[in-house]
Parts: C-alpha cells; sequence; structure tokens
C-alpha cells in the first residue's frame, strides 16, 4: 500500500460544462480537495474552440496539480444522441492529454461511482453531493453538479482499486478487490456481505 497519498484528476466531461476536480486519498481513504474548476462554453462557439478550450484546462490541471491517475466517467448511448457525442468528444479529449503525459486512465460508470460513494447505485444527486460533502470535509454542498460529480469520481475511483494500482487502462471495470479480499469475507463465504459490496458488484453487474 502507498505511503503518500495518491492525486486522482477526475473528469465530469461535456462541452457546456466540463468538471474537473483533483482529489488527495490517503491509503486509509482519508480524502482531501485539492482544486475544482467547470469549464464551461458556449454552444454557439465552434466545436474546434469548444474542445480547445476543455484541452487548455486540462493542461493546466495536469501541470498545476501533476497528478497520479485520471479518472473519466464513463458514457453510455441514451436518447440524446447529440449529448452523448459531445461528451464522448471532451473525454477524448482529457483521455488524450493523459495518454501525452503517461498519465494511468480509468474509466468509471455513474452507477459504479454511486455505488462506491454512497453504497446505493442507484443514488441520486442530493445523495451523492451529501456524501462528497461529508467525505471531504466541505463546509458547503459544491456547486454545480458537474463539480460534485468530478470530485465523487476522484473519490470512487481511489476507493475501488486505484490506491492498489488496479483497474487502470483496461477500458473494464473491475471490484476494488477480490471478493475473498472483502473485509469481513473469509474463504468460505466468498460473497460481499455488506450493503456497499453488494450494490458495487451489482452497479459493475449493469454496467458489463
Amino acid at each position: 500500500m502507498p505511503s503518500k497519498p495518491l492525486r486522482v484528476l477526475a473528469v465530469d466531461p461535456g462541452l457546456t460544462r466540463c468538471g474537473m476536480a483533483v482529489v488527495d486519498v490517503a491509503p486509509n481513504r482519508q480524502a482531501t480537495l485539492v482544486d475544482v474548476r467547470v469549464v464551461g462554453t458556449p454552444n454557439t462557439a465552434s466545436i474546434g474552440e469548444r474542445l480547445a478550450t476543455i484541452d487548455e484546462a486540462i493542461a493546466d490541471f495536469f501541470e498545476s496539480h501533476r497528478p497520479d491517475h485520471l479518472a473519466v466517467e464513463r458514457m453510455f448511448a441514451q436518447n440524446n444522441t447529440p449529448t452523448v457525442v459531445g461528451t464522448a468528444q471532451a473525454s477524448g479529449v482529457v483521455i488524450a492529454a493523459a495518454g501525452r503525459r503517461n498519465i494511468p486512465v480509468a474509466l468509471l460508470t455513474p452507477s459504479e461511482v454511486k455505488a462506491a460513494v454512497t453504497g446505493n447505485g442507484s443514488a441520486d444527486k442530493n445523495q451523492v453531493t451529501a456524501m462528497v460533502t461529508r467525505v471531504l470535509g466541505l463546509d458547503s454542498p459544491p456547486k454545480p453538479a458537474d463539480a460534485a460529480d468530478a470530485m465523487a469520481l476522484a473519490i470512487a475511483h481511489a476507493w475501488r482499486g486505484g490506491l492498489h494500482g488496479r483497474g487502470l487502462d483496461t477500458g473494464k471495470l473491475t471490484s476494488p478487490a477480490r471478493p475473498s479480499k472483502f473485509p469481513g469475507v473469509t474463504a468460505k463465504n466468498s460473497r460481499p456481505t455488506t450493503p456497499a459490496q453488494r450494490a458495487w458488484l451489482e452497479a459493475e453487474r449493469r454496467a458489463r
């Protein structure tokens, strides 16, 4: 286990609003907010201008904070196809920026983040924001939602295995540890026993 905190740069991608947060997570899972920013671009700007703005912002975060890992929300195609396409474009920019710096990348689904942070893969935004506020010891809930989502991504990535170097650069979702290594689980009882553990694995199964 590392002796120093893992520094995670997490991005909630989007063209109109792109949330970026840097969080330090200690080996004992204590998390501290380092920086947060929501980058916004008007929909009247060209796609090149919008992506360039995101590229400049993520480059500044990489150079200013020297993160160990990058965590990005993984999106799924839904009814709003233009939104999904724009989100994918923003994701590509930040992932490429990490690749140029040899920074490991992790992709997390919204359900996985919710399960990691709240113990419930179906938690709503208010519940996630409340837990983020509590975990980071913030004086007030972070706003806008894109900021809170980015913070939750960073926390979830570290807690799901980033502290141990697992679940990176595979494009696949992996548990934070094998079931037999979950706290309170023995070889005779290899199934997760806590609600948070069960929610976590259920979120992964739905995302595959």
